[in-house]
């Protein structure tokens, strides 16, 4: 049966290589609704290549250009984030892919949840900033949420057919990024294009910082907890540079589930996108061929505090990690933009845990309230 996708930031990493699993298989998949924020020319050409129903471009002043391109076409042409997240909820809309960045993914997954849709989930931050909401409302209207990281859908597929009760722990894998093996005086002087350089995945500006600093590592560890219902206490990191085992789950026998493919973030999309089913990929054919050493490393929290802050948001609980994300995503985009230090992200986010207040949120508009605070406080902080 064909199932018809919301792909919510089709122009960026995720999106790109959503759609490429769209043309590889079109009589499974169609691109119901495409969104963009600001590059209205990938959007433009991604609509008139995959003909969707609808397209919204969040820039509003962009709209005349989208609608101009497309006046020849049946396409729909809206603007803005409140039609981003109108349109999740459509009758026509059978999963929405959610690849938006940041806290701009909150609102739409909340809609998409409570109008009962399947929500494949490549934004970290909605279940860090809102875990605890998030998961229940899925719950509530028996909607389910399938992770697209490459570490959840390999936890995910550690755990089918098992009961939880029985599980020990659960292992996310770190890649230790550009900076593995560095000391903290090395961190120091790192320049944006190093941090950029990662060794092994191809990602967006803002995830390939969060795996440089550990950010990345550090928010998969609050999704994974809201995601599988497990303890933080449960929840190890450890580091593995091939980045072929992409997660594990260790059993109270002592057996250890792995999952291990190829670096392809389209197999995780493919299986969010088939489950509970699973279907050939032909960009994933040669299993372990090649394959000649797996590695394992301690990861270092002490020289990367930022895993360490994740651990300690959780464990306070309320708004912190709200705190927390909102603090890192001002600090990432300062230091993208050369305005504070590689250490210095760090040390606007223990600044903002330690001086935001973070009493539990309890609606979407007390966490957008708790982060806007905390953007503003974090702006205010310089020559960290």
């Amino acid at each position: 049966m064909m199932q018809k996708l919301a792909i919510l930031g089709s122009t960026g990493s995720i999106g790109l290589q959503t759609l490429d699993v769209c043309r590889r298989f079109p009589e499974r998949f169609s691109a119901e609704i495409l969104t963009a924020g600001k590059q209205a020319d990938v959007l433009i050409q991604q609509a008139l290549e995959f003909n969707p129903n609808i397209v919204v471009i969040g820039d509003e002043s962009k709209y005349n250009q989208v609608s101009e391109a497309l006046k020849n076409t049946d396409i729909k042409v809206f603007c803005g984030s409140s039609s981003i997240a109108e349109v999740c909820t459509l009758d026509s809309v059978d999963t929405v892919v959610l690849a938006l960045v940041g806290i701009a993914g909150l609102e739409p997954a909340y809609a998409t949840l409570k109008a009962g849709k399947k929500l494949a989930l490549a934004n970290k931050e909605v279940l860090v900033v809102a875990g605890e909401l998030i998961t229940r409302l899925a719950i509530e209207n028996k909607a389910p949420i399938i992770p697209i990281d490459s570490e959840h859908s390999a936890i995910m597929q550690c755990l089918q057919g098992e009961d939880t009760s029985t599980v020990e722990k659960i292992i996310l894998t770190a890649s230790g990024g550009p900076f593995r093996g560095y000391s903290a005086e090395q961190l120091k002087n790192v320049t944006v294009q190093e941090a950029l350089a990662h060794p092994v995945w191809s990602m967006g500006n803002k995830i390939t910082i969060d795996s440089a600093t550990m950010m990345n590592k550090g928010f998969e560890v609050i999704e994974a907890r809201w995601l599988f219902n497990i303890p933080a206490s449960k929840i190890d990191v450890i580091t593995h540079p091939q980045s072929i085992i992409h997660s594990m789950v260790q059993y109270v026998d002592g057996s250890v589930k792995a999952q291990m493919s190829r670096p392809d973030m389209r197999l995780p999309i493919l299986y969010a996108l088939t489950w509970p089913e699973r279907i050939a990929a032909p960009f994933q054919t040669s299993g372990i061929e090649g394959i000649q050493s797996l590695t394992f490393e301690k990861t270092d929290t002490k020289t990367f505090r930022h895993l360490s802050m994740a651990y300690e948001a959780l464990e306070a609980g309320g708004g912190m990690p709200c705190v927390l994300n909102a603090s890192n995503e001002i600090a990432v985009h300062k230091f993208l933009n050369n305005q504070i230090s590689f250490r210095g992200m760090q040390n606007m986010s223990e600044m903002a845990m330690k001086n935001m207040a973070h009493t539990k949120p309890l609606s979407i508009e007390d966490y957008i309230r708790l982060d806007i605070e905390t953007r503003t406080y974090c702006q205010s902080l310089n020559h960290l």
